[in-house]
Order: structure tokens, then C-alpha cells, then sequence
């Protein structure tokens, strides 16, 4: 028997109430009940922003769905007062208005990011992805974007940079397109230390930017990564900028540590994350380069490589700034999707262009597949080469198809740097980043990339 809504059950809120989350089950199937509640709760709450499950993320599963509501009803009052007042400091500047990064490696206006920020929250390292898509060009690669305290690493293949579908945010999921990242606390700010059983233990607290590592001169007393690359002779006395670095005050911090023991330890972290969007997922790292960006990324590409028996890294010349070029170089993109639940045979005509979610009939998960002639067989491969077996005569069920507007950039040429080359070891000093070459790789650039190999 069918219910009908009963708006008068509702509870009242206070006037003081900044946002409401609103998030009923089965909305994804057909939202007309919770459309109206979103209504009535902005009739009563005219002040407030209220968010609609179906309005961000109209997907199966209901507690996912409901955290990533939840995180966008969190994140919009405050957003959207930085977007709006960003926007009006551009007019009064004279200024276009500004487009912002969405984690899915395309841009948004600023009215889109500020009705729903949760599709921006991971936007800075997504720019960072789409700026080394740019530099890898068509060749496979994993990128390396280490900056401060965290390192954040993507697969590119066939000059795309990988997407999923959801991720963890301080521990929620969050079910929005996004670039495939996977992010380890390892960064040049990294806190290097030792647990109660004497390990060496990196990060994944940070010295910040204030007061930062020891050899900043700010009253840094802990040691970390960048203080242990100093020490090593990885780093110059000075940085681009005019800092002077410490290094007294780095080997005060490093009292009774061994620094080339922290490297190894932040080097392993970051060889995990590397692994896994790999290894752990049947690409041969030795196929692929490394593109090393982020202020610190530079001086640990060539170890990590070395691990990886990976033959090729590529260093830009604006890696120090290379999140700012992928938000500069990157598409207008809006993502959509919209679910299914029906047996494939019965979905009838799909777009020519996007991804399903297939999974066979009674399954919980889902595998996402390009749109394509012959869906379906492409679907058992998929299930084949990710769990070991197909089952050709079993139902295949289409859960979601996921599809995006894209507007393409415009073409950005790169300036030239000097021609250089370079033999390890080198410390090799860039506009925004330092590099490290150790014994054995050469380093060639003929353009805005440097080259770096192992003959």
C-alpha cells in the first residue's frame, strides 16, 4: 500500500539552521518525494541551503549517497561565500569570472561550484593530474605530485588520466566523478620520527608552512623530509624565492636520525600508493614514465623509478607550479549519471559515448566498462580479466551509465628551457622545484620537459 507524503510530520528547524542534507531511500529510482521536501524545507528555511541527494549524486546505495549530501550541505555556506566574494573581487578588478577545478580533472563556473563544492573538494591535485597529462602527451605514465604533506599519484594511459566513481574523505566516501587518485601523508614538511617500538617512522604529520621544517629558520625544531634532503646534499643552500635554509638547525632536529634512513622510510610510502594504481591493477610499471611535479616530487623520481624498474622520468619545468598549468589547460566538463537497475538486454538505446556500471545479476559491486557496440561481451571481459572467470550465460544487470559535456581547452604552449644535460649525481635546480639525480641516470631537456634516464 502506498503512502503518501506527510509534509506535517516534518519537524520544525530553527531560523539559526545554515544548510539541511536531505537524502530519501530509493530517491535515485524516482526523487519526486524528496524534490518535495527539498521544496518545503527552502520555503521554511529561505536562509538555508538544503541539498538534495538527487540534485548531486542520484546513485544506488543510500549510506554512500547520504555522506556525499552531507559533505556538500557541510561545505556550502562557507564555499560559497569564498566563491561569491572571488567572483566579485574579479568584476571590480576588471577581471573574467573565474573557473574552478572539479575533481573530475574539468572545469566548473563559479555558480556550479558554489551550488555544489563537494564536486571540488579534491580539485587541486585533479589539476595537477590533467598538467601532466599534458606533459606525458600520448605516453603512458604514473604521475608523482609531492608537495608539503601529502603525495597524490594517477595512472595515465592512452593520454587519459584514470576516473572513479567514489573515494574516502576523512574517512566518508564521497560518490562523485573524480580523477583516480590515491594520496599518501608523505611530503617535504613530512614530521620524521619513531614509534614506542623504535622504528623510524615519515608523516603523516606535518611541520605546515609555520613554522615548517627546521632548516626554514622559523622555529621548525622537528625533523622532516625537506630537512633530511638538505642534509643529504639534495637541496641548495638557497632556494629560487631567496630562502636560506639552515642547515645547522637541520642536523640539531636530526639528533641520533639517520636522514638517508627517512628517505627510505617516505620513499617506501610512496612506493605503496605507486604500487597500487599498478601493480595492484595489472600494468607493468616498467611500460610507463614517471611525470615528478609538486616542489618535492622531483628529488625522489628517480629512486622511486629505480624501485619500479621504471626507465623514464619526465620533470617539467613548471613542476613546481604544474596544479596552476592543469587548471589553465584543462576542458569545461559536467558530469552526469543516471541509474538503471534493469537487465541490459532491456535498457534500450544507450549514449555513444561514456561508461556503464555492469555487474551479472545478483552481484553487490559493479565493474565500470567504456560505452560501446558489443557491451556486453566487452563487460565479460572486463569480469574476466579482473576476477579470473566470465560467466556468458548469466544476466548481465546495467546499474548506471555515467556520461559528461566537455568543451576542450585552448591549446597551451609551454616556454622552452635552455637546452641542458646533465649526468647523476646532479642537483639540478628548476624555476619552482629542486631535482635530484643520483649515480647512474642522464637528464636531457630540449624543451619545457627534462628528460631523465637510465642508459
Amino acid at each position: 500500500m502506498l503512502e503518501p507524503l506527510a509534509l506535517g510530520s516534518l519537524p520544525e528547524l530553527g531560523s539559526d539552521v545554515e544548510a539541511v542534507a536531505v537524502c530519501l531511500l530509493f530517491s535515485f529510482r524516482d526523487a519526486s518525494h524528496e524534490r518535495t521536501l527539498a521544496e518545503e524545507l527552502r520555503r521554511r528555511l529561505p536562509g538555508a541551503r538544503v541539498v538534495a541527494s538527487h540534485e548531486l549524486s542520484p546513485e544506488l546505495r543510500e549510506y554512500e549517497r547520504a555522506s556525499t549530501t552531507a559533505i556538500d550541505a557541510y561545505l556550502g555556506p562557507v564555499l560559497a561565500r569564498y566563491l561569491e566574494a572571488l567572483g566579485g573581487a574579479a568584476a571590480g578588478s576588471g577581471l573574467p569570472e573565474p573557473l574552478v577545478m572539479r575533481s573530475s580533472g574539468g572545469l566548473a563556473t563559479l555558480a556550479e561550484a558554489a551550488a555544489h563544492p563537494a564536486v571540488a573538494l579534491v580539485s587541486g591535485p585533479a589539476a595537477g593530474v590533467v598538467g601532466a597529462t599534458r606533459v606525458a602527451g600520448a605516453e603512458d605514465a604514473i604521475t608523482l605530485d609531492m608537495g608539503g604533506t601529502s603525495t597524490d599519484v594517477c595512472l595515465i594511459r592512452g593520454g587519459e588520466a584514470g576516473r572513479s566513481s567514489e573515494r574516502e574523505v576523512g574517512g566518508l566516501p564521497l560518490r562523485l566523478p573524480m580523477v583516480d587518485l590515491q594520496t599518501v601523508g608523505a611530503g617535504g614538511g613530512s614530521i620524521v620520527w619513531c614509534d614506542r617500538g623504535g622504528a623510524l617512522r615519515v608523516g603523516p604529520e606535518s611541520a605546515g608552512a609555520d613554522p615548517g621544517p627546521a632548516c626554514y629558520g622559523r622555529g621548525g625544531t622537528r625533523p622532516t623530509v625537506t630537512d633530511a634532503n638538505l642534509l643529504l646534499g639534495r637541496l641548495p643552500g638557497r632556494l629560487t624565492g631567496g630562502l636560506e635554509l639552515d642547515r645547522d638547525a637541520a642536523e640539531r632536529a636530526f639528533e641520533g636520525i639517520d636522514p638517508a634512513e627517512a628517505i627510505e622510510v617516505v620513499n617506501a610510502e610512496m612506493l605503496r600508493a605507486l604500487r597500487l594504481v599498478s601493480v595492484e591493477r595489472g600494468h607493468d610499471p616498467r611500460e610507463l614514465a614517471l611525470v615528478a611535479f609538486g616542489g618535492a616530487g622531483p628529488l625522489h623520481a628517480c629512486a622511486l623509478a629505480e624501485e619500479l624498474g621504471i626507465e623514464t622520468v619526465l620533470v617539467p619545468d613548471a613542476a613546481g607550479v604544474l596544479s596552476a598549468l592543469g587548471l589553465v589547460a584543462s576542458d569545461e566538463r559536467r558530469d552526469r549519471v543516471r541509474s538503471y537497475l534493469v537487465p541490459l538486454r532491456d535498457a534500450g538505446e544507450l549514449p555513444r559515448e561514456g561508461e556503464a556500471d555492469l555487474r551479472y545479476a545478483g552481484q553487490s559491486f559493479e565493474l565500470t566498462v567504456p560505452l560501446q557496440s558489443g557491451l556486453a561481451e566487452a563487460f565479460h571481459q572486463a569480469h574476466e580479466a579482473e576476477y579470473g572467470y566470465a560467466d556468458r550465460e548469466r544476466e548481465i544487470e546495467l546499474v548506471a551509465v555515467r556520461t559528461a559535456d566537455v568543451r576542450r581547452a585552448p591549446t597551451v604552449d609551454l616556454p622552452r628551457g635552455a637546452s641542458l644535460r646533465v649526468e647523476g649525481p646532479s642537483l639540478l635546480e628548476l624555476d619552482g622545484s629542486t631535482c635530484w639525480s643520483p649515480p647512474g641516470w642522464v637528464g636531457a631537456r630540449d624543451g619545457p620537459t627534462l628528460v631523465l634516464t637510465r642508459p
